[in-house]
């Protein structure tokens, strides 16, 4: 019996279905936001990013104005020829710089032999009135002697005294006839007005005869309106030049806005050309004639050109203080991130977490940009390296796809 018992215990041992074995309980992490990137240390020293607070500051009343930039009329020159001519050579183009009394180009005109001509018969005649003084100097002479000796009358001698008067007046004239003739070829014509020893007829293609059409001043060449071989009159601009080292900006400013702006305020000019850097200049003009249609009056600022990076017709956008509205709260533009169509700026929420937060932003001040909404005062914002956050956010984006 108690075997029998044993066995069927044995039996049920045998066929009892194990319990299966526990299941350690898996620890899922939170998911962490498409919008937070988290670095860790070796990878943030790489990145050398930069930190620091969004803070509040004093935000003026802006005047915005596009505007275009345009040549400094008063330094710029139109260079035409003084008399009519044939260009024979042609020595500067557009987009040289040429210095002042620079030689453009050359040209031939028949007013040079002209005016040789004249100044060659006031010298002779120059000439001969000097041996007119001369001889009635001497004249005078042997009429003092001759009265001196008994031999000759007082009145011969005052004669001759005033032959010798009119001999000197004589001459004189005929020595301003020379320098005036010599002025009209050297300075008026620009040739020298001695001819060459070697000079003979058919050289007229020799510098010596040929007109120059000189740099008034010094500047870059914009515009170049004539060849080799064209025949030229007064009324012909050759050549334009301009001062690029001083430049006008000219905007169009609204009616409502006139009556807060003086001559001599300081505005900047951002040159969207140049990653809107800001150049430094000063309303110099405000137009005369006000446009019905547009409600705007004309207005001109004057600028430098540094480097002469700025070129005229550029578009540009002016800015003028006009008075302060109270605190705003301002990062640098540097911080400020394109990221899926949204303006973003990254905030660093713990040492190695960034967050990625959209923001509306204002108006841009000396490189940087008033936030409007997004970001709280004293919130420490990334102002350098945010773009290799942004390029893990959307490493991280095209992982998950």
């Amino acid at each position: 019996m108690r075997g029998m018992l044993a066995v069927a215990l044995l039996l049920a041992a045998c066929g009892r279905t194990p319990d299966p074995p526990a299941v350690a309980a898996k620890v899922e992490e939170p998911e962490r936001p498409r919008n937070v990137v988290v670095l860790a240390d070796a990878a943030r020293r790489a990145a050398r990013l930069e930190v620091a607070p969004a803070s509040l500051k004093a935000a003026p009343e802006v005047l915005r104005a596009p505007g275009r930039i345009a040549t400094n009329e008063n330094r710029t020159w139109r260079v035409g020829a003084i008399t009519e001519g044939r260009i024979v050579r042609v020595l500067a183009s557009v987009g040289d710089f040429v210095k002042e009394g620079q030689v453009l180009a050359r040209m031939h005109t028949h007013e040079i032999h002209e005016a040789r001509a004249e100044y060659r018969k006031a010298i002779e005649e120059q000439n001969r009135s000097q041996a007119g003084v001369d001889f009635a100097r001497r004249a005078r002479d042997r009429a003092q002697r001759l009265y001196d000796l008994k031999a000759g009358s007082l009145q011969d001698v005052e004669n001759a005294a005033n032959a010798l008067r009119t001999a000197e007046t004589i001459a004189a004239h005929s020595g301003f006839e020379v320098e005036r003739h010599r002025r009209h070829l050297e300075e008026y014509l620009g040739i020298s007005a001695d001819e060459p020893e070697h000079h003979g007829p058919g050289k007229h293609d020799d510098d010596h005869d040929l007109i120059p059409i000189r740099a008034p001043a010094s500047g870059t060449v914009l515009s170049r309106g004539v060849t080799s071989g064209m025949v030229v009159t007064p009324s012909a601009d050759l050549f334009v030049l301009s001062d690029l080292s001083r430049l006008w900006v000219m905007t169009q400013i609204q009616e409502i806005h006139l009556g807060r702006l003086r001559t001599g305020m300081p505005a900047r000019v951002v040159v969207q050309a140049f990653g809107d850097r800001t150049f430094s200049a000063t309303l110099e003009r405000l137009g005369d004639q006000f446009d019905p249609e547009t409600r705007t009056a004309s207005a001109r600022f004057a600028m430098r050109n540094p480097g002469l990076i700025l070129k005229p017709e550029m578009y540009v956008t002016t800015e003028i203080e006009l008075a302060t509205r109270g605190e705003a709260l301002f990062v640098p533009t540097t911080a400020i991130q394109e990221l899926r169509g949204q303006r973003v700026v990254f905030v660093r929420t713990a040492q190695d977490t960034y967050e990625a937060r959209a923001v509306e932003a204002g108006q841009i001040l000396a490189g940087e940009t008033e936030i409007l909404r997004g970001v709280e005062a004293g919130e420490e914002i990334v102002i350098s390296g945010g773009f290799i956050l942004k390029s893990e956010l959307l490493k991280a984006s095209l992982e998950e796809e």
